[in-house]
């Protein structure tokens, strides 16, 4: 995947290593050759200074000022006198005279720097190894460099931190955008900490963001619109077919016209799923009150407990342990959505478990709020669909009923915009299913 920041430092980084590479390499020839020519010019000095006569020469050699340190430059220093005879030399070693000035030689396979001179009445010759000039001027020009050894990593370093500071920006409209729930759509601030170069970037985000939000909400306008125009003629005709069947003059086989009642109560429900699912896709933050879920689940259990009876299904409300029976269990929450949450589960467990049954609305408190859970004993859902049910109109090979795919969408859905956990589990014992929604904030200063 490609880095911009990785780009940067790496082009960076190996551009200055490269430059300081370079320059190193040209200031260390530099301090080299100027070490060499400062030896030449020792070399001279050395032989300019020696005194006349071999005794003085001796003496100054082990005592004299700047003449001490000649032995570890390995100079060897030779004198012959006006008749070309040798008066002097400094160490064991001997070199053959030379024509005066400077001259590279080699002797013995050892190669020299030579320096000769003469003056009146003798001839004076300075030489050193050439192999000690180089350590020596190796040396010196090491010792140039350590500035440079010391500059790379502090230039580096600047580089990572600059680099990192100016790239902040970028971090911060990535982690903005990241943190943007899927429905949030409105365009982002362009203020004054916004660099000129991510001006035009922010720009066509806004851009492209405005013409996302015209067609979701086109979209949730047209499903809206639709779902509010089919229902009135859908009701209208559910009340003349009433009609019909109880003056008698709708007459055809029971089993015919109880289907064709069954699909329009299908028919009808499915309009209604649609609205409420419209509705919550345009929604895009919850509005919040304070309610009393114990109160709410209340209200739920009887309006549908004339669709339970109906059924034979005992449905009843319970509190689970730290819960008590007489906790309020107030909350701040979105007072539509949750009831649309909970009438959603309770009418599709009402229709998927059998007559006879049971279902149980249990107010629950963990460690992540306030909840409940809906307990029925119905047939549950197999492990291979828990997931895929809550897709939009998906109904697994298992459903049986009018059932449209729309309930445990519209409750995902809900969840979801108000920040809840919602999970489908099927029941330790192999009996039922259990519907848990957690994650509401309690009131502490109410009853919960």
């Amino acid at each position: 995947m490609t880095s911009i920041r990785r780009r940067l430092l790496g082009w960076l980084i190996c551009g200055f290593a490269a430059g300081s590479a370079i320059a190193g390499a040209g200031i260390f020839h530099t301090a080299r050759g100027e070490a060499s020519e400062l030896f030449d010019y020792e070399l001279r000095a050395v032989a300019l200074s020696m005194p006349v006569s071999t005794e003085s020469a001796r003496a100054v050699e082990q005592a004299g000022p700047g003449f001490d340190q000649l032995a570890d430059d390995r100079i060897l220093i030779e004198t012959w006198d006006g008749a070309g005879a040798p008066a002097y030399r400094s160490q064991n070693t001997s070199l053959p005279r030379y024509p005066a000035g400077f001259s590279t030689i080699e002797h013995d396979e050892v190669h020299w720097r030579v320096f000769g001179v003469a003056q009146p009445g003798r001839f004076v010759q300075v030489a050193q190894p050439v192999s000690v000039r180089n350590r020596l001027a190796l040396r010196l020009a090491l010792h140039t460099l350590w500035p440079l050894a010391l500059l790379v990593p502090v230039a580096i370093v600047l580089v990572l931190v600059v680099v990192s500071r100016g790239l902040a920006p970028v971090r911060s409209l990535s982690s903005l955008l990241a943190t943007r729930s899927a429905t949030t759509l409105e365009p982002l601030s362009i203020d004054r900490t916004v660099p000129v170069e991510l001006r035009p970037l922010v720009e066509s985000l806004n851009d492209l963001l405005l013409r996302l939000s015209a067609a979701s909400q086109a979209q949730h306008t047209f499903i809206a619109d639709a779902a509010h125009e089919l229902r009135t003629p859908l009701a209208a005709l559910k009340l003349q077919w009433q009609a019909a069947m109880h003056d008698g003059t709708l007459s055809g086989e029971a089993r015919t016209l109880e289907r064709m009642s069954t699909r329009l109560n299908r028919t009808i429900r499915l309009v209604h799923q649609l609205l409420t699912l419209a509705r919550e896709d345009a929604q895009s933050a919850a509005k919040t009150s304070r309610i009393s879920l114990r109160r709410l689940c209340e209200q739920a259990i009887g309006d549908f407990s004339l669709l339970a009876e109906e059924k034979g299904i005992d449905l009843g409300l319970d509190t689970r342990p730290p819960l008590t029976p007489t906790d309020a269990c107030d909350t701040s929450a979105d007072l539509s959505g949750i009831s649309i949450l909970l009438n959603n589960l309770l009418d599709n467990a009402i229709r998927y478990t059998p007559a006879g049954g049971r279902i149980d609305v249990v107010l629950t408190r963990t460690e992540h709020g306030l909840g409940f859970d809906i307990v029925d004993n119905g047939p549950g859902i197999p492990e291979s669909d828990l997931e895929r049910v809550l897709d939009r109109f998906y109904r697994g090979e298992h459903a049986h009923g009018t059932g449209s795919g729309l309930g445990l969408s519209i409750a995902t859905r809900i969840a979801q915009r108000n920040a809840l956990v919602f999970t489908l589990r099927n029941n330790p014992e192999g009996h039922g299913l259990t519907a848990s929604v957690s994650g509401l904030i309690a009131d502490h200063n109410g009853n919960a």
